[in-house]
């Protein structure tokens, strides 16, 4: 990352005698029935003045996820009549590199915007993207991951991601100025150099974006934070579901590091550092030695710190008792991911 951050002029474009690129929308889908009508809403909302389509590639699904797109192209009175036109088509593969790819290659728009259905996409969302990328000349312009949650445990969930100290300083996390990042959440994507670099891994069942903004900046492209972009991401609601994400997550880092161990950063290697330690501190303490309580002690008294200053949004002693069982669930299991998790493909 450069020393100091370009100051970018970001207007919207000017419609009288611009030509607006064609936006392609591209939505992977896969049990989230629940999570559609809203999405869909959110990219049916936008504000852009150019031609929008969007395509969604379905898994196969156990839930009504389809069922809830044909509705919604249809103009079901479901609360998502589509005005945006849609495209639906199949992902058999089921995985979300696979899925992206297929809504890419069944779309036109030379920017792609990726959503996932777990976002809240603002309605200047891809008006403000596509003027930042042709401020910033970027291959890939994305904002910044806001998690959000309802009422009890899916709200403190929500606070712990937003924590530093719960998902990492990953700068599409903090967002605290914009500039050139090493990733991005979500993404909006220059068609042509997306396709140069051959779009995503499919043989990553996650990480897939990460790896794909690794190429893109080793191809000699950019990729942009804008931090005026703030998109809301509605994450797993309880324990178990958040164990099963970040151990993938986990499992599939570490492939990427070995594709690419240039790609490491040392945020990456917290996690794996952690359970290493507290592994090693229960043989001391098995083997009487009191100095094995260091490291857990440490930990637990900076998740407790943590957890205190998520005070403004989690103002009960029990819910912030419950934010550190969060950070403990996501960094544990991502540590486990990294160091036993398997990545075979399904």
């Amino acid at each position: 990352m450069p020393d100091r951050t370009p100051v970018l002029e970001v207007n919207p474009p000017d419609v009288e005698g611009t030509a607006l690129p064609h936006v392609s929308v591209v939505l992977p889908a896969r049990d989230c029935a629940e999570l559609l009508p809203d999405c869909l809403a959110a990219i049916d909302a936008q504000t852009y003045q150019g031609v929008v389509d969007l395509t969604v590639a379905v898994a196969p699904s156990t839930d009504d996820t389809r069922r809830v797109l044909t509705d919604a192209r249809l103009g079901a009175p479901m609360k998502v009549p589509m005005n945006v036109q849609m495209n639906v088509i199949d992902n058999p593969a089921g995985t979300t590199p696979a899925g992206l790819n297929a809504a890419i290659a069944a779309s036109d728009g030379t920017v792609v915007v990726r959503v996932d259905a777990q976002a809240r996409i603002p309605p200047d969302y891809i008006e403000r993207a596509v003027a930042t990328m042709g401020a910033s000349e970027a291959a890939n312009v994305g904002g910044v991951q806001r998690p959000v949650g309802g009422p009890g445990l899916a709200g403190v969930v929500a606070a712990a991601l937003a924590s530093p100290f719960g998902a990492g300083p990953a700068a599409f996390r903090s967002g605290r100025r914009s500039g050139h990042v090493d990733t991005v959440y979500l993404g909006v994507f220059d068609r042509s150099v997306l396709e140069s670099v051959g779009g995503f891994d499919e043989s990553l069942e996650r990480n897939q974006d990460y790896e794909l903004n690794w190429r893109l900046r080793s191809a000699g492209h950019s990729v942009w934070l804008d931090s005026g972009l703030v998109v809301d991401y509605v994450p797993r609601a309880g324990y178990r579901a958040l164990a099963r994400q970040y151990f993938a997550y986990g499992a599939w880092k570490r492939r990427i590091l070995l594709r690419h161990p240039q790609s490491l950063r040392p945020r990456q290697l917290a996690a794996p550092a952690l359970l290493a330690g507290l592994a090693v501190s229960g043989v001391q303490l098995f083997r009487g030695r009191p100095w094995g309580a260091v490291v857990p002690l440490a930990y637990t008294g900076a998740s407790a710190i943590a957890a205190a200053r998520l005070r403004p949004t989690l103002r009960s002693v029990n819910e912030q008792l419950q934010a550190m069982g969060a950070f403990g669930v996501m960094h544990l299991a991502w540590g486990a991911g990294f160091w036993w998790g398997r990545t075979r493909r399904r």
